[in-house]
């Protein structure tokens, strides 16, 4: 009996082990990250595609979050969820893995941007209509906090701005611009209740941006040539101007549409600034801010991206001559290509490491994938009038 035992009992721990093994092999099988997905807004369906990077893939569709026209995403710290920011007043929590909808809220009239908290337990949207910001808790999307843009107009009444360029910050802060009323808002989440500072930032402030490192909030001024910039480390300074007459007794263009200044760029020690009206890039030496050259290129920029390495310069632009993406080179400062990804070119989102770079061409429903070392096209992907492009690595920066 013993000896049986002793041939048994090596065989059934055997058998045992072999079928845990094999439950885990199976599990593991339907599991994933989320490191390298993503989702691109199909702005005239309502619609998002999860996407993998990695595989050129398209995971899934969801649909049903509304007027996506102008739409943007912000992503949980886990890189699960993310939070699409449509122009309905649309607040929806998608979930990647499952491809669904998590939750939704109609928060606003017409909203155009949102940003969460370093944190990530708040979610701030920024809103035109009406002008304020609302903040929401991550996980329920509950609202917790509603800041309307309130100020005084030239009438002397009461009056509520558009908000623009909401950014997240450093200390758990959301920063962000008032339109009409030329001011820049800054709110502390750390505290309760959550403290407001007011700021003068100039004529109408379009958009925004926060540097890399979360230092310098800096909003465009359509209302007069030149930039407001606050540093967040003493803003007890107030805000000062930046590369102030630029286009001083020049001849603008008409404007088709406005430079986004989220995508500009940050790159050997200069920032890349699209010039409101005309066909150039601005580069500003980030010593003193002052501007050191101007880059001319086909026609009026509205992203000016840096790819992760700082190496390449890529340029988007605005109506008729949004069929071209221009390439510079960060160190000579010069167009090193011209690349045709298709009709009206919308957005551009380099993958994490920066070996690719991918574009979407709304009007002719397709994303080109391109490789920046060779600039050569290495994918393309069908998608319905596609936007915005962004992936879960966004999760892990600041101001995106």
């Amino acid at each position: 009996m013993k000896a049986l035992l002793r041939l048994t009992l090596p065989l059934l721990m055997l058998a045992v082990l072999t079928g845990c093994q094999s439950v885990t092999s199976a599990s593991a099988d339907h599991l994933r990250g989320t490191g390298d997905l993503g989702l691109i807004i199909e702005r005239a369906t309502g619609s998002v595609l999860v996407i993998d990077h990695s595989e050129y893939e398209i995971l899934g569709r969801v649909e049903g979050l509304g007027d996506l026209s102008h739409a943007s995403v912000v992503y949980s710290r886990d890189a699960r969820y993310g939070y699409v920011f449509g122009r309905d007043g649309g607040l929806t929590k998608v979930d990647l893995l499952t491809q669904r909808i998590v939750n939704r809220v109609i928060q606003s009239g017409n909203s155009i941007g949102g940003a969460i908290s370093q944190d990530g337990r708040y979610v701030a949207v920024s809103n035109y209509e009406p002008g304020g910001v609302n903040i929401f808790d991550s996980r329920t999307l509950e609202n917790v906090l509603t800041l309307p843009a309130t100020y005084t107009n030239a009438s002397g009444e009461q009056a509520q701005s558009k908000t623009v360029g909401l950014v997240d910050a450093p200390g758990n802060q959301f920063v962000f611009s008032l339109f009409e009323a030329g001011e820049i808002w800054t709110v502390d989440m750390v505290s309760q209740p959550p403290v407001v500072s007011r700021h003068p930032a100039g004529k109408q402030p379009y958009d925004a941006l926060i540097t890399p490192d979360g230092r310098y909030y800096i909003a465009g001024l359509f209302g007069e040539d030149g930039l407001s910039m606050m540093d967040l480390w003493a803003p007890e300074q107030g805000v000062r101007s930046i590369l102030p007459d630029y286009g001083k007794g020049e001849q603008r263009l008409p404007v088709y549409k406005m430079p986004h200044l989220e995508g500009w760029a940050i790159a050997d020690g200069h920032a890349f600034v699209p010039a409101v009206g005309r066909h150039e890039v601005l580069v500003a030496t980030m010593d003193d801010w002052s501007m050191v050259q101007r880059i001319p290129v086909q026609g009026q920029p509205v992203f000016v991206m840096a790819s992760p390495d700082n190496r390449q310069i890529w340029v988007s632009f605005a109506h008729p001559d949004n069929d071209v993406v221009q390439v510079i080179d960060a160190q000579t400062r010069e167009i090193i290509r011209s690349l045709e990804p298709g009709k009206s070119v919308l957005h551009m989102e380099f993958t994490p490491r920066g070996e690719e770079v991918w574009v979407s061409s709304r009007d002719s429903d397709r994303i080109t994938v391109y490789s920046t070392r060779t600039l050569e096209a290495v994918a393309t992907l069908p998608a319905r009038k596609p936007s915005g492009i962004f992936f879960t690595s966004r999760a892990h920066a600041l101001g995106l």
